[in-house]
């Protein structure tokens, strides 16, 4: 009996068997936010700018990915790229708008000169 639970066991042993291994959305959330690190020290961010940011993803993981990029930028002597963030401002709304307020005005004065043409006052 014996030697047959044991060839059971070995046999057991090399198979995977499914629902006791990690999770894999965790493994990529934290593979995703390790990227994130790395990309925040390559655009020369800093580590709080990092996690406002990106609030979601694990802090703990986002050290490991900036703290790693940095080590390797360092060794390769490497300069960032800084980040361009662009944001929509509503003051540029405003020029949009007053953009077709003169076209308007334009078209008036275009039908006034139709009518002093025509010999309309």
């Amino acid at each position: 009996m014996r030697p047959a639970l044991l060839v059971l066991l070995l046999a057991l042993a090399g198979c995977e068997i499914p629902g006791l291994g990690p999770d894999p959305r965790a493994l990529q959330r934290e593979a995703e936010a390790k990227a994130i690190g790395g990309a925040c020290r390559h655009a020369l961010r800093g580590l709080e700018d990092c996690f406002t940011l990106n609030p979601k993803a694990a802090k703990a993981q986002v050290f490991a990915g900036w703290k790693e990029m940095d080590q390797y930028m360092r060794e390769n002597k490497l300069e960032g790229t800084p980040s361009v963030l662009t944001q929509l401002d509503k003051p540029a709304e405003a020029p949009a708008k007053a953009a077709r307020r003169p076209a308007r005005d334009e078209a008036i004065d275009d039908s006034r000169e139709r009518d002093t043409r025509s010999g309309r006052s």
